[in-house]
């Protein structure tokens, strides 16, 4: 697993939890894009508002449980770019607890996507630059892979 260079908190919310007691399964995606959605925001990639312009789809969604997560508990999401390719790039996730376990771990493949027009795109080169420069990638054209 990557070290990641950004960290969302998230509130564990009595509504999460399913009967037995812990936060849901599919709760669980629900804060993987929350963080997502807040890493796109923090690498000024998104402004939180404009929904058509936020550029890309959901194309597959992972996860993995390691510990449940309990209401009370004070998690957090790590959230990085694993994989910049041409048309698309994958998103790796750890939930931890307070005491800095991991709780889960996600993965998403993202796809560069024109709402507006309804067809996928190219990753744009502001996304490219912003992403390889946060994640400290060697540069975008490096990162990318040959597959979309």
């Amino acid at each position: 697993m990557p070290s990641f260079r950004f960290s969302h908190p998230i509130e564990v919310r009595y509504a999460d939890l399913d009967p037995q007691r812990h936060v849901n399964n599919a709760v669980l995606f629900s804060y993987l894009e929350q963080a997502r959605a807040r890493y796109l925001q923090h690498l000024g990639l998104w402004d939180g508002a404009d929904f058509d312009a936020i550029g890309i789809i959901v194309a597959e969604a992972s996860a993995t449980f390691l510990a449940p997560i309990t209401f009370g508990d004070r998690i957090a999401v790590e959230v990085g770019v694993t994989r910049l390719g041409t048309k698309s790039l994958t998103l790796e996730y750890v939930v931890r607890g307070g005491d800095g376990g991991e709780r889960a771990t996600g993965r998403t493949v993202l796809v560069a996507y024109d709402y507006r027009q309804g067809t996928s795109i190219p990753v744009p080169e502001p996304w490219r630059n912003a992403i390889a420069a946060h994640e400290r990638l060697a540069d975008s054209a490096e990162a990318s892979s040959a597959t979309p």
